[in-house]
């Protein structure tokens, strides 16, 4: 948190098979998994370009949370499905250490391509859905304390959540 490259939107990717891409990918999938990160955006690692990836299976970090399979999604666009918003608590490896009560849109569209530049295009809710906005935030320079509505609702996990494991998105 503080780095400008943080605070920008990103750049988009002219070519999702590019040598680069594929290199970067690999950089992020290495950081999420030592994280035991729901999700990555290229920024959070110093990359200027509009990919993120996600996914959550059997992690220990999020046990409560259903799966959302592991996707590579470049050039993202979110659609809204409909105004319902819920408010969940969410942290970040760009935050470490902390957490805050986040309003995120409950049902979504998200379209971009894959790493091959196949086309993805998927309608969820719940988790997966704020996985996603969570991530595409980052591409736009958002960084989740931003949307915290009060921020008595944010603050050090091992405050707000004493004797439970840490967990950033």
């Amino acid at each position: 948190m503080g780095d400008p490259l943080l605070l920008q939107r990103s750049v988009e990717v002219d070519d999702p098979r590019a040598p680069w891409v594929r290199e970067l990918l690999t950089d992020m999938l290495d950081t999420m998994r030592a994280a035991d990160g729901a999700g990555l955006a290229a920024p959070q690692i110093g990359v200027s370009s509009r990919i993120v990836i996600f996914g959550v299976d059997s992690n220990p970090r999020y046990p409560q949370a259903p799966e959302v399979p592991f996707t590579v999604l470049i050039n993202p666009e979110l659609t809204w499905l409909d105004q319902e918003m819920e408010e969940g608590w969410e942290g970040c490896l760009s935050v470490p250490g902390m957490r805050g009560l986040v309003p995120r849109y409950t049902r979504l569209r998200y379209r971009g391509v894959d790493a091959e530049g196949q086309a993805i295009d998927r309608s969820v809710d719940g988790f997966h859905a704020r996985v996603v906005q969570h991530e595409v935030d980052h591409l736009d320079g958002m960084l989740y304390p931003m949307r915290i509505r009060d921020l008595r609702h944010f603050g050090y996990h091992e405050v707000l959540f004493p004797g439970q494991p840490d967990v950033d998105d």
